[in-house]
């Protein structure tokens, strides 16, 4: 059986009908349902879609999760009476945050679809942080000041590329990184992806590279600000450094 027929049998179970029922509202013969959930057919995508608004579960969850696996009360609930994400809340009701830290991020790539995976990760509570569904990620490097190596950048997610603020700073997970970043559209299909750091050039990204995309909502930082040194003696030594690597580059 494919993750599909056993979702779509356990969906229709989990509300007491028949497969007569399920076929008649979305006006399909008895015959050509059961196939999708004997696994014998699959249903193009006209009827994926009218499954998915019927049970109220997204394409992609019935498509690549066992949706036993997720209560659906703890799915955060979205436009057009969807559900995407599985939640954890707190005490007060209010959503958790998970905490995508630099040991497991590797693994979010792979594991982002994975309720399993996502109940692993750790969790913090920020009660100003509510109306969506917010996750942090560690920044790396010092493309985006002032945000150091090792702090984290709370996103809010985003259901759709075209919900992207134009210029505004976004973590955008791809099919081989987590980026943290300003994004600008860049035509049709494509973004620029800007550092604040402008040591660093911009690059472009095709939106179906974009897995996911959270807008940047808050950060966390777990080093101490620290201005930068702009003495005489250490003004010589950068420029020291940048005529090594000037000479450096002549050589190559």
């Amino acid at each position: 059986m494919s993750i599909l027929s056993e979702n779509l049998r356990y969906l229709r179970a989990q509300r007491g009908l028949s497969q007569q029922r399920v076929a008649d509202d979305l006006i399909l013969t008895r015959a050509r349902y059961s196939k999708y959930e004997e696994a014998a057919a699959e249903p193009p995508l006209e009827v994926l879609l009218r499954i998915s608004r019927y049970f109220q579960i997204s394409i992609d969850l019935i498509l690549s999760v066992d949706v036993r696996k997720i209560p659906t009360g703890d799915l955060l609930k979205l436009e057009n009476n969807r559900m995407l994400l599985p939640i954890k809340v707190d005490g007060g009701g209010e959503s958790y945050i998970e905490v995508v830290t630099q040991k497991v991020k590797a693994g979010y790539i792979s594991g982002y679809a994975d309720p399993e995976y996502i109940e692993g990760l750790e969790h913090v509570s920020l009660p100003f942080l509510k109306n969506g569904k917010y996750r942090a990620f560690p920044v790396e490097g010092d493309s985006m000041p002032p945000h150091k190596d090792g702090s984290l950048i709370v996103g809010r997610y985003l259901e759709s590329l075209n919900e992207i603020a134009e210029g505004r700073t976004h973590v955008l997970v791809t099919r081989g990184d987590v980026i943290y970043k300003r994004v600008k559209r860049n035509g049709e299909g494509s973004y620029m992806l800007y550092s604040d750091n402008d040591f660093y050039k911009p690059y472009p990204i095709n939106s179906e590279d974009i897995i996911e995309v959270w807008a940047y909502a808050a950060s966390i930082s777990t080093k101490e600000f620290e201005p930068d040194d702009l003495s005489p003696e250490s003004l010589k030594e950068m420029f020291l450094e940048l005529k090594r690597e000037i000479a450096e580059i002549k050589r190559k």
